[in-house]
């Protein structure tokens, strides 16, 4: 049985992206992108929570998004989860790394418009504040059955991304 391995995520950079090129001269990013949660704990109280992500982007997008993006920067990443392992330089052993490998990244900001028109602010991408994640039972998911993000559009075939966010509201739908 062939498996199926895709994430998607949206969040905000915890540093600076590090582009660097192969032997190959192939580019490669890679950044840590923090996705917020919420639940509730044993006392029924609701806490605040995030899980920090490793993302690496190989070729062209590699360099196109190292122009624009930096610490903070919201974006919307989807791929796939892979796993690989190392030796440590130390002699110390095997080391495993579980990253998520983009397949497409797309810069989410802010709607503020300022004066300077080269900020990646000034644009016109959704913000993180226009993506609702939330299913009809309250989870931070969304369903296939209530209409979540997860449920595709009737005529997609292998798009990259053919999910569609749970609020159908024109003024903040996400312009795929």
């Amino acid at each position: 049985m062939r498996g199926f391995n895709r994430a998607i995520i949206a969040g905000n950079l915890t540093r600076d992206p590090d582009l660097r090129y192969t032997v190959n001269r192939r580019a490669v990013l890679s950044f840590t992108v923090a996705v917020n949660y919420r639940y509730k704990n044993n006392n029924g109280e609701y806490q605040d929570g995030a899980d920090y992500i490793p993302v690496v982007v190989w070729g062209p997008q590699a360099e196109s998004l190292g122009k624009f993006l930096k610490k903070g920067s919201p974006v919307l990443v989807e791929g796939q989860i892979r796993t690989r392992s190392y030796e440590a330089k130390d002699g110390s052993g095997k080391r495993y790394v579980t990253e998520l490998i983009a397949g497409n990244v797309v810069m989410l900001g802010s709607r503020e418009k300022n004066n300077n028109s080269d900020d990646l602010q000034n644009n016109d991408f959704p913000s993180m504040d226009d993506l609702n994640f939330t299913g009809n039972d309250g989870d931070n998911f969304g369903s296939l059955n209530e209409g979540g993000f997860n449920e595709p559009k009737a005529n997609s075939v292998n798009s990259k991304f053919d999910q569609v966010p749970p609020n159908n509201d024109p003024e903040t739908d996400i312009p795929f």
